[in-house]
């Protein structure tokens, strides 16, 4: 083995400059053809960079990467997968919820809507949609369905956020006053009954919003009173 062509210079190289592209690699072995560059490489662990078409190589060093099994050197990605679709799909299958077109392209910072479409059409992940949104799942019908069910506790408790931030408009209010001064003993879960078809819609939350402000349930115990 000449000194110009041993595994210890990749190592070297890779020492100095963190990620490296191919030409380089095969310049650090003496200008070996790259039949003979990938025979060295494939002695050390490394990994091909999951964007930019696979350019760039890095040692793979676990310690590296984030707790998404992913590490960026500015706009170069790397996977402790090594291909974008097989990140794709560990990530798909191992998050709780499942994980939407966007979620993915943003953890990940690339394009992902064909590897998406090429790992359904391979029955590798599946896909259901919620809220106008694609979720994509487990392959495993049981894991799909835990996911399933956290995914749609996650858009509960969002809409519930989402409800309880709404500003209490006056359109609001005397509807929900109207329909008391109609039915006086009408209690929260019955106003909201009676306001069922109203557009826009008026919710739990806003109702109880109004009886709070108007102090109305203390009206109904003190057993007389006006709305005012």
């Amino acid at each position: 083995m000449t000194p110009e062509r041993s595994v210890e210079r990749l190592r070297n190289l890779f020492a100095s400059e963190t990620v490296v592209d191919f030409p380089q690699i095969r310049a650090a072995l003496g200008d070996a053809s790259a039949m003979t560059a990938f025979r060295y490489l494939r002695q050390l662990p490394y990994r091909r960079s999951y964007n930019h078409n696979g350019r760039y190589y890095c040692l793979y060093e676990p310690s590296r990467h984030d707790r998404f099994g992913l590490w960026s050197v500015g706009d170069i990605h790397f996977s402790v997968d090594g291909s974008l679709g097989n990140t794709v799909r560990r990530l798909v299958s191992e998050t709780p919820a499942g994980a939407t077109h966007r979620e993915l392209q943003e953890r990940l910072g690339v394009r992902v809507h064909n590897t998406l479409l090429t790992l359904l059409r391979r029955g590798e992940i599946e896909r259901a949609r919620r809220v106008q949104l694609y979720v994509y799942l487990h392959h495993d019908a049981d894991v799909r369905r835990e996911q399933l069910q956290r995914r749609q506790a996650m858009i509960d408790a969002r809409e519930a956020e989402q409800e309880a931030e709404k500003p209490l408009g006056d359109e609001t209010v005397i509807a929900v006053l109207l329909t008391l001064l109609r039915h006086p003993e009408a209690k929260v879960a019955e106003v909201v009954r009676y306001l069922r078809g109203h557009s826009p819609p008026i919710s739990l939350k806003q109702v109880e919003a109004v009886f709070a402000r108007y102090d109305l349930d203390q009206i109904g115990k003190k057993g007389g009173g006006s709305i005012s």
